[in-house]
């Protein structure tokens, strides 16, 4: 095999003539120096301009992940200890109704271990299967809320049947609530919509007042019943609660000096607290509130009526 050439330009003529070792020797060097420019061996890489851009992407999805990280975590510490202290007051009020429940057990000369508040109440049947619901991971105080709330349904499912006992014991009788609240004094507000002293904006007053000068006014129970409240409350200040059964409660609020606590069983006519002006108030008085089934009534058709009639 042999390759020819021709060249005939205007000036110059040249031929050649490539055998084909020679055409084969011209084309390898052609394609070695080719390869030694290109060198495809070689890792070309990737642009590093647009490798920094990504990696700046990256590390700013990073420090938005870490932060959102860091603010659940704060809130669910925060979550936390509000569900800690709510468990400290779920822990008094325990305490509380154990005392009254106690209290109450005595007066009502229970003895044979049927309102034993330091037991759980003895209750069965047979298992039966739910359906499982998602439930969050809220480790060991998840638990103990479940387990105050359970004890707290018990009691107040004991403290309910006692006042039924009671009833049958005829301490209803003397719960029948009638009368001033004060040993002294004058009605200063009635219930209803008023002004509110603080701010003159109308508001809604869910009591009566009554207010005297004299020093040493005597705040009395105008029902016999339990003291399921005796401390500072927010805007009474110091007050007292009396739970007559029946769904009836009253309330003595703005005390100076508490003489009960909470569990004491009392009567109508005895003292319970001195006049005062702790709390949102403008002067030495008693706010005093009646409540049928947890809400206010107006109380004037229980103070003008007397003690002995039904």
């Amino acid at each position: 095999m042999s390759l020819s050439v021709f060249y005939r330009g205007s000036k110059i003529r040249f031929r050649i003539r490539l055998s084909r070792r020679r055409f084969f020797s011209f084309v390898g060097i052609a394609a070695f120096m080719g390869l030694t420019v290109w060198q495809p061996w070689q890792y070309q890489g990737i642009d590093p301009e647009l490798a920094k851009n990504k990696i700046t992407k990256e590390q700013k999805k990073l420090v938005l992940q870490e932060q959102a990280l860091k603010e659940l975590k704060e809130d669910t510490q925060k979550r936390l200890g509000a569900m800690t202290v709510y468990l400290g007051e779920l822990r008094a009020q325990m305490r509380r109704l154990d005392a009254l429940g106690k209290r109450l057990a005595g007066v009502a000369n229970l003895d044979n271990g049927e309102f034993n508040f330091n037991q759980e109440m003895p209750i069965g049947g047979p298992e039966t299967e739910v359906a499982e619901l998602p439930l969050s991971s809220g480790g060991d105080v998840i638990n103990e809320i479940e387990s105050m709330l359970s004890q707290i349904s018990d009691k107040q499912k004991q403290l309910s049947l006692l006042e039924s006992v009671m009833m049958n014991h005829q301490v209803n009788n003397d719960a029948y609530i009638a009368g001033r609240p004060i040993s002294d004094g004058w009605l200063s507000s009635q219930y209803g919509i008023r002004k509110d002293p603080f701010n003159g904006v109308p508001s809604m007053h869910e009591g009566l007042d009554f207010a005297s000068y004299n020093e040493d006014v005597e705040i009395v129970a105008t029902g016999a019943g339990v003291v399921t409240w005796a401390g500072d409350r927010y805007g009474y200040g110091k007050l007292i609660e009396i739970d007559h059964g029946g769904g009836l409660k009253t309330r003595y609020g703005h005390n100076e000096k508490i003489l009960v606590s909470v569990g004491d069983v009392v009567t109508r006519g005895q003292q319970i607290s001195e006049m005062g002006s702790t709390g949102r108030s403008t002067g030495p008085h008693v706010h005093y509130e009646v409540l049928r089934n947890g809400r206010q009534i107006d109380p004037n058709q229980f103070v003008y009526r007397k003690a002995g009639s039904k």
